[in-house]
């Protein structure tokens, strides 16, 4: 499928992902006593899903390593285990609304700057005022979310 709406609504679904994996993975690392065995058990599991789709629609490759890849394109999986990890500790601790909320606002920060600056092999679209108008009221709505409700 190589269509606008098919990659929207499969991103969407992605997007749900997020905030019920931080919860299923926060339960975990809280009756486990142990954020960091949770986070190693949930990337078990994704590593087993993720070979077995590998070896089911490409078959075993002959190196995982590509010619003239500058290194730091291997680094995403630090980043994946810092937010796991984190958001796994943290959620509990902060609840999983505000703990996905500022990581949507970190999102919004580093899509914003990568884009920009065409960075790390990213399209370049430039920060014009609309687009910063509307990321200004994305991260409003993050913290409008966030908002106690009045006792009145």
């Amino acid at each position: 499928m190589n269509h606008p709406l098919f990659y929207a609504l499969l991103m969407l679904v992605a997007g749900i992902g997020i905030p019920v994996m931080a919860a299923l993975n926060a339960g975990l690392g809280a009756r486990l006593h142990s954020p960091a065995l949770a986070a190693a058990i949930l990337f078990a599991i994704g590593f087993c899903v993720a070979l077995s789709y590998l070896l089911l629609t490409q078959g075993m490759p002959a190196t995982v390593f590509a010619p003239h890849t500058p290194w730091y394109f291997y680094l995403g999986g630090f980043f994946v285990m810092f937010y796991i990890l984190s958001i796994t500790w943290v959620a509990p601790r902060f609840g999983v609304a505000n703990a996905v909320a500022f990581v949507l606002l970190g999102q919004l920060i580093a899509m914003t700057v990568i884009d920009h600056f065409g960075l790390l092999g990213a399209s370049q679209l430039q920060l014009s005022l609309k687009r910063a108008l509307g990321l200004l009221l994305m991260a409003g709505g993050v913290f409008l979310v966030l908002a106690k409700p009045a006792n009145g």
